[in-house]
């Protein structure tokens, strides 16, 4: 960690014992309330990840609705990357003040954000306009939502459920994704579509596709305002107690914590490894029904296709982290299964997209299990990392080390999809990008060198 091993005066801990003669040298509790904790933060990244990819899953709707273009379908995903760009403020603000004020700016701003979008004006153009500013503001609650899971995991949790905390609270932002995959072509009819009226077969009309595209906007609003008041009347940012000797341990500065990331190898090199492949897919998956169009792929089978791989990817990153948790010390032999997996799933993917190149066989179900298994090997496998990345760098604060890998894989998602504003006929490009993202992310993996000055702090210091 760093550029040598912790010492032994961070690894002191910040409380005494409550007793003398106690074996433990921190006293420490764990309370029932961390999961009612744990569900309001993971609900609110359910909703900000349901806010942010709303639009591409439906985007041949919302162009015949609203008169958006492709390119205006990439910007409204690419917003959510652009909203990380204040990111030092929400780790500042984390480390200084809690969770607590953190989460609350974060979902004040979600709520600001889709009440603009839920405005009906007749104005087409200014209700753009309201649009991309209501993306906008939902994507400024992404550092907090994305990148705090391990801070509440350490702040809430014993040493052997913090992995599984971790993967709840960082992967529900991507079930809300898988959320937006099925409601939103499931509520919006496509615009190629009929519909039965007394008895009569005709086109679904624009103002059709507008009202359910409103009823969407109007729940996740009512959603989001659940949840900020849920929030601001009961979110504490910490226990009166610590669970564990690692989160009552003195941690570095906000000031030495960036320069201790900055300036370890090791973690950039790790780091890198999680934010090329995760980034990458965040941007593909925003915009996949544009990616299987030219395979014949429909809005609402490309909707079930988005929505099983995170869904898969969810579950399984779950169990791997439960897993994790019964088995420490196996950080790296995990991610170089998942990340084989991922390189190898992503490679057949798009190899039977060139079907008229390759000869391989093109099927539904074909195009369904390869991409299904990517999004699973890869969204599965940030918990790990996040985990691994603690582990790493201890003692810098969960929140800043969390903080600086999500921004890095959303800076890759940004540059991914400016690209897709200036290219954007032919998109096949896309998917060599994921191909060759999981095959670097795979090579820096295995020339990592991993280490455990956390668990060493719990398993032996507490002891």
């Amino acid at each position: 960690m760093g550029a040598s091993s912790s010492t032994e005066a961070e690894r002191e801990p910040l409380l005494v014992p409550s007793y003398a003669g106690t074996n433990s040298p921190v006293n420490s509790r764990v309370y029932g309330r961390r999961w009612l904790v744990l569900t309001l933060f993971s609900l609110l990244g359910l909703m900000q990840g349901m806010i942010w990819n709303f639009w591409g899953p439906i985007q041949n709707s919302a162009v015949q609705a609203y008169g958006f273009s492709n390119s205006d379908i990439a910007v409204l995903v690419l917003w959510g990357p652009v909203g990380f760009v204040p990111w030092l403020l929400f780790m500042w603000l984390m480390d200084k003040k809690g969770l607590r004020a953190s989460l609350l700016l974060s979902a004040f701003f979600m709520l600001l954000g889709a009440a603009l979008r839920s405005v009906p004006l007749p104005d087409l153009h200014l209700r753009r306009w309201l649009i991309h500013g209501g993306q906008l503001l939902n994507g400024l609650a992404g550092p907090t939502t994305m990148s705090a899971g391990p801070y509440l995991s350490t702040t809430w949790f014993a040493p052997d459920q913090r992995a599984t905390a971790t993967a709840i609270a960082s992967l529900f932002c991507y079930l809300g994704g898988a959320a937006s995959f099925l409601v939103g072509p499931l509520v919006v009819p496509a615009p190629n579509v009929s519909q039965t009226v007394n008895g009569v077969a005709a086109a679904v009309s624009d103002s059709s596709i507008s009202e359910r595209i409103q009823l969407i906007l109007y729940a996740e609003l009512a959603a989001v305002a659940v949840l900020f008041a849920a929030i601001l009347l009961y979110f504490p940012s910490r226990p009166p107690i610590p669970p564990s000797v690692a989160a009552a341990s003195q941690r570095l500065s906000y000031r030495s914590s960036i320069c201790r990331l900055l300036s370890n190898l090791r973690f950039l090199m790790i780091a890198l490894a999680y934010a090329v492949p995760t980034g990458v897919i965040a941007g593909w998956a925003g915009v996949l029904d544009m990616v299987l169009t030219p395979a014949k792929v429909s809005q609402v089978d490309a909707g079930w296709i988005g929505f099983w791989s995170t869904i898969g990817g969810c579950v399984f990153g779950v169990a791997m982290a439960r897993f994790a948790d019964s088995i420490r010390g196996m950080l790296k032999l995990i991610l170089v299964l998942m990340m084989a997996g991922a390189s190898l799933s992503s490679t057949w993917f798009t190899l039977t997209c060139l079907s008229s190149v390759t000869h391989l066989p093109s099927t539904a179900a074909i195009l369904y299990t390869s991409c299904i298994l990517t999004g699973i090997f890869i969204n599965s496998s940030v918990p790990i990392f996040f985990e691994l990345f603690i582990e790493t760098v201890y003692p810098v604060p969960e929140g800043i080390t969390c903080g600086v890998v999500t921004f890095l894989g959303n800076m890759f998602t940004g540059l991914l999809l400016f690209f897709l504003t200036c290219y954007c006929t032919d998109v096949s490009w896309l998917n060599w990008c994921l191909t060759g993202s999981c095959i670097f992310s795979l090579t820096l993996i295995l020339f990592f060198r991993e280490s455990y000055d956390r668990l060493y702090l719990d398993v032996f210091v507490s002891v």
